[in-house]
């Protein structure tokens, strides 16, 4: 069983920037982001569930999944959101297990953005938290995803508060400042890892 270590964070805090300074160090990255958009990719059967189930107008011309048509769909539907994360979350997690158990490095880095609200940080071994302040992340999120500040704010308050998330955390990265300062801290909290996996590896 790899050693793993769960990076989270609020939206438009940095995680990307900090998993691949992570990856740069060679270490295996499993990105819960990335395995939800494969598990609805064309020929998937999730993607062929998700389709039987709200018809033909969650997809696009390509038959990819039309992502704002669901989330409208699922938005102000309790019942729908659920139906969707009871098929959605159970494959996720397989893959997830299966890549984690594939990576052939002496930790794996686990992106979680939900991690905190979906309640899944026992299952890792450790919880690194990209922290931001407020304005830092309203700011970039606003400037990133081509949002108002109405809606920017709507997400993060959807999110755990930053209290809960940092309370959660076992390392802290601040990424307020430029990509710059990253570096060392990754560097830093890499060596730490290593050094942890080693101790419990069989």
């Amino acid at each position: 069983m790899a050693y793993i270590v769960a990076l989270t964070g609020g939206i438009g805090s940095g995680k990307s920037t900090v998993a691949e300074s992570f990856a740069r160090h060679g270490v295996s990255i499993v990105d819960a982001d990335v395995i939800a958009r494969q598990v609805v990719a064309p020929g998937e059967p999730a993607l062929d569930e998700l389709s039987s189930h709200f018809g033909n107008s969650i997809l696009l011309a390509d038959g990819s999944l039309n992502r704002a048509v669901l989330r409208e769909c699922i938005f102000s539907n309790p019942v729908e959101k659920e139906w969707v994360n009871k098929l959605l979350h159970p494959v996720i997690h397989a893959r997830t297990q299966r890549l984690i158990a594939q990576a052939q490095t002496p930790y794996v880095l686990w992106v979680v953005p939900l991690l905190i609200e979906n309640g899944l940080q026992a299952r890792a071994h450790r919880v690194l938290v990209v922290d931001v302040d407020p304005q830092t992340q309203l700011s970039r999120t606003i400037q990133r995803d081509g949002v108002s500040r109405e809606q920017a704010e709507n997400i993060i308050a959807s999110q755990v508060s930053r209290e809960k998330r940092l309370a959660c955390a076992d390392d802290i990265i601040d990424n307020s400042g430029g990509p710059e300062t990253i570096e060392p801290r990754v560097a830093q909290l890499h060596s730490r890892y290593l050094t942890l996996a080693a101790s419990v590896s069989p």
